[in-house]
């Protein structure tokens, strides 16, 4: 176990199988990482972490996580949910509303949960390699974000409210079942880039060509 006096603590690829308990009394700590420890469980005494911005879970085998994780309203700069046995998240982690960076990739989700889209203050989201079959209206929250990844979903189409998501610059569909997009895309101002590589059940609409020529670049 090392503790850097920027409290920064590290305990990677460690073979814990349960968090020792002097993790949860180290209430300074900016980051932790427990990733890759072969975790089933966090104890709820996370949220005791009142400082932490940045804590990485991912490459365990979690099914939940405790209702305490969304105590921690200071969490701010990443959450690395990636590559576990997660199928829904605690409504409670609507409190991360600073959180900026999630990613929940390679897990068994197939709705996004509601939690996520109360992350009013997220840049980036991660939601690849899961079972979504769609994404709720309430997507139209995220007013701040910039990057969407998706790829490897069960996605047919985007919801109509994906349009009011006026900072987007990057939509990742890859490897997505896509059969329908909305016109709205057009009306983003800033996107850069969509993102459409293996997926053979798109005809692309004719408004494809009025977004290119504004500048996005459309991956078929």
């Amino acid at each position: 176990m090392t503790n850097s006096p920027d409290l920064h603590l590290s305990l990677w690829k460690q073979k814990l199988g349960v968090v020792p308990d002097q993790v949860w009394e180290q209430t300074g700590l900016r980051t932790l990482v427990l990733a890759d420890n072969d975790l089933t469980e966090v104890s709820g005494r996370i949220g005791n972490l009142k400082t932490l911005r940045m804590l990485d879970l991912g490459h365990n085998k979690l099914r939940r996580l405790p209702d305490s994780l969304g105590d921690i309203e200071g969490l701010s700069d990443f959450l690395y949910l990636h590559d576990n046995q997660l199928a829904m998240l605690p409504l409670s982690l609507m409190g991360l509303k600073r959180l900026r960076y999630l990613n929940i990739s390679e897990n068994e989700f197939e709705v996004l949960p509601e939690a996520v889209t109360g992350m009013v203050g997220l840049i980036e989201l991660r939601v690849t390699d899961n079972r979504l079959t769609e994404l709720p209206a309430s997507i139209s929250r995220l007013i701040r974000l910039r990057e969407l990844h998706l790829r490897n979903n069960r996605l047919i189409n985007l919801p109509d409210d994906v349009a009011s998501l006026r900072e987007l610059r990057l939509i990742d569909l890859r490897g997505n079942p896509v059969t329908h997009l909305p016109e709205g895309l057009l009306t983003l101002p800033r996107l850069e880039k969509l993102d459409l590589r293996w997926v053979t059940t798109l005809e692309p609409p004719t408004w494809f060509s009025q977004l290119e020529a504004r500048g996005c670049a459309i991956y078929l």
